[in-house]
């Protein structure tokens, strides 16, 4: 049963490949999370951060070959928890974004669980 702490939060979600996306989504709903807002390209995920709406966000690290940081910068200076998922080892992410949670792919409930409980802990908040 996911912890009271991510009950109900609101979710960004940005994943270019769309079955991984369906998957994150329904671990989400399992956790009682809701998806705000969901992106499959940098274009549509700048615009969707413009429209606000969500508690914390969960990145791809790429999207479509090009780069998440850019937008991670963005919703980290505007006060939004990010998660960064990728595939590849944490330790290949920039160096300021250390604080930030990271979610291994593939999706799993406990894995999603553990990073949504590290990114809205107040001692890893950017």
């Amino acid at each position: 049963m996911a912890d009271n702490a991510i009950q109900g939060r609101s979710v960004f979600v940005v994943e270019d490949e769309v079955l991984i996306g369906m998957v994150l989504e329904d671990v989400l709903d399992l956790l009682g999370c809701t998806v705000a807002a969901n992106a499959t390209t940098m274009a549509d995920a700048h615009i969707c951060a413009d429209q606000g709406g969500y508690d914390i966000a969960i990145l791809d690290v790429h999207v479509a070959g090009e780069p998440v940081y850019p937008l991670a910068d963005r919703l980290i200076a505007g006060g939004t928890p990010v998660i960064f998922a990728t595939g590849a080892s944490a330790d290949t992410l920039p160096e300021r974004f250390a604080t930030c949670a990271v979610l291994e792919k593939p999706y799993a409930m406990p894995g999603v669980e553990a990073a949504l409980m590290r990114a809205l802990s107040p001692q890893t908040a950017a």
